[in-house]
């Protein structure tokens, strides 16, 4: 228990714990932006996650199973948000796929109106980021973006659209290449939610 990520005593002598618990805070004020904004509206935050994610990304992800998947949670919790969505007139769900027991989800002109009030949550983190140098932003993307694909290739984030884990993405001596593109990536052009993102075959 003395080796706790929480213990201050570890912290100080392990960096990388220091690193956890400081992420954990800043998890915290995710968090809490994200409840203040749902309750402004009425509605849960993993409500809001939903609806913002359905108006940033193709219909094929948007469907109870990779919703599920996206923000970690079981199946019925997804289908219990989406269906208070569906009746307070925020969402349509579309029936057209050959499996007549799923739906692809969009956003109704309701549901839109959500999104203009929410969809800005985060920006009080955002200034905060964007108060630091174009070096210090440049280094801890790329440590970041690194560290979601490594916790994705351990089982631990069950979805990822970062460049290192797409198919067209390739090493090329030290730089980032995208076969896609057809263009060498720059260390702030890699994305970590790329439409275009096909998961690269392991083995």
């Amino acid at each position: 228990m003395k080796n706790s990520t929480f213990n201050p005593a570890q912290q100080e002598k392990d960096i990388s714990s220091k690193i956890v618990a400081g992420m954990e805070r800043v998890s915290e004020v995710f968090k809490i932006l994200l409840w203040e904004k749902a309750k402004l509206v009425g509605l849960s935050p993993i409500q809001i996650q939903i609806l913002i994610f359905i108006a940033f990304h193709k219909q094929k992800l948007c469907n109870v199973s990779h919703l599920a998947k996206e923000f970690n949670v079981t199946k019925p919790t997804v289908s219990d948000a989406v269906r208070v969505l569906d009746k307070r007139g925020y969402i349509v769900k579309d029936f057209s796929s050959s499996d007549s027991r799923s739906y692809s989800i969009s956003l109704s002109d309701l549901g839109n109106d959500i999104i203009s009030q929410t969809y800005d949550f985060s920006n009080p983190l955002k200034k905060q980021v964007d108060s630091f140098s174009q070096s210090e932003l440049e280094s801890l993307f790329g440590t970041l973006s690194q560290l979601i694909y490594k916790l994705n290739r351990n089982g631990i984030l069950s979805v990822q659209r970062t460049c290192y884990g797409c198919k067209f993405y390739e090493k090329q001596q030290e730089s980032d290449y995208c076969d896609l593109l057809q263009k060498e990536l720059l260390n702030q052009e890699i994305r970590l939610d790329c439409p275009e993102y096909e998961e690269k075959a392991i083995g």
